[in-house]
């Protein structure tokens, strides 16, 4: 892990595309403004790894799971 220190105001460049910009300090919290390409995926941990979770559940689903659903939704 590459660890930097940096100022308000100061920003790290990854690759060419995106800039991450020290934006507020306010005790132990520091907000970052984030300048990325529109089809960059940007998410806290907490929510990726919250989506990473569902999509392998879904993965994992039956097909009879899958073949219930679709009748459910069939019905509507």
């Amino acid at each position: 892990m590459l660890v930097l220190t940096r100022k308000l105001g100061e920003s790290i460049a990854i690759d060419d595309h995106i800039k991450i910009v020290v934006v507020q300090i306010k005790g132990k919290q520091v907000r970052l403004g984030i300048k990325a390409p529109k089809e960059t995926k940007i998410h806290r941990e907490e929510v990726y790894k919250t989506i990473q979770e569902q999509n392998t559940e879904a993965a994992q689903a039956g097909m009879d799971q899958i073949k219930n659903l679709a009748k459910e939704l069939g019905k509507k």
